[in-house]
């Protein structure tokens, strides 16, 4: 396993795709290999979501949904290598981030261009985070990462798979997930649609394992360090 570099290089790797094409299991591993802060913006996503839901704000309505925001403080607590949202103090529990409620109304939140707003600097601090507690880089996930948050990182990769496939890794996980509906509702939507950044290293994991992935994902970065 590798360990932070001694210099003062901080990397950032953006890793974007759709629902189950491998992005949190990837990102954890380069986390765990290379000792960067993980960073879901899914969950970051999940967890305005959850909290709009229970404040009974429909994305259906805009304009409520701006100013419910309005009244949100967000947060970080590092966990390990890991830096979760706090939404007004409160670290929102996974199981209320993956309720079925949340998985149905993710997308049509997300669209709306006030609760993307409100999440872009929050998730650009990340990499002061990342820093300021000893990190030797910052691997973030998402859809847009590559395009809006981290458009200059020093690695961009695109996960993608047959939605079939996809549809089949969420099962197995015990997980309910609309992945056609969804990769429908991020591609199309006018903000930050989900596309692979151009320039972007893309990769198809429908017929690879997550180690295949990983070491694909691995390499180039590696080569950075090894020649800090």
């Amino acid at each position: 396993m590798l360990t932070a570099p001694r210099s003062s290089l901080f990397l950032i790797v953006a890793i974007d795709g759709g629902a189950a094409a491998g992005k949190s299991t990837t990102a954890r591993a380069l986390s765990a290999r290379f000792h960067f802060l993980h960073i879901d913006t899914g969950s970051h996503y999940r967890a305005l979501t959850a909290e709009l839901l229970r404040l009974g704000v429909a994305a259906s309505d805009p304009a409520a949904v701006e100013r419910a925001l309005t009244g949100l403080a967000l947060g970080s607590e590092v966990e390990g290598r890991r830096a979760a949202i706090t939404v007004n103090g409160r670290l929102v529990p996974d199981a209320e981030l993956r309720a079925p409620a949340v998985n149905a109304a993710v997308s049509h939140f997300a669209a709306i261009p006030a609760v993307r707003a409100a999440l872009l600097a929050y998730q650009r601090d990340q990499a002061r985070i990342g820093r300021e507690n000893g990190f030797a880089g910052l691997v973030m996930e998402g859809r847009d990462i590559g395009t809006v948050i981290f458009p200059s990182a020093d690695f961009r990769f695109f996960l993608h798979a047959d939605p079939e496939e996809r549809a089949r890794r969420r099962a197995a996980e015990g997980q309910q997930d609309s992945i056609a509906e969804r990769d429908r509702l991020d591609s199309s939507r006018k903000t930050a649609p989900l596309v692979c950044p151009s320039g972007a290293t893309d990769i198809d994991s429908t017929f690879l394992s997550l180690d295949e992935v990983v070491e694909r994902v691995s390499a180039p970065i590696a080569a950075r360090l090894a020649a800090a």
